[in-house]
């Protein structure tokens, strides 16, 4: 089951930003997906669903909204690579 949400906005707004009405939804439902991937209330997978792009794009667009796309600590970066010498 899916269920939709309704965002409100003038219609001014698209063009005050000069995009159309399609790229402005679209980049709304990309800012919340990479919010709360950023919060790690969703995997990257669930995110590129909920933004509507396939994975790798979500995650290209999560670096050009400054949002890292991965977030790994020291010691999984070392157990990542640990086998790469």
């Amino acid at each position: 089951m899916n269920s939709t949400i309704v965002i409100e906005y003038e219609d001014t707004i698209p063009a005050l930003l000069n995009e159309s009405r399609e790229a402005f939804e679209f980049e709304a439902r990309m800012a919340m997906a990479v919010k709360l991937y950023e919060l790690g209330r969703l995997s990257s997978g669930r995110a590129s669903k909920l933004a509507g792009c396939t994975r790798v794009d979500f995650l290209l667009n999560c670096a050009k909204m400054g949002v890292p796309s991965v977030n790994w600590d020291e010691n999984e970066i070392d157990a990542e690579f640990s086998g790469a010498e």
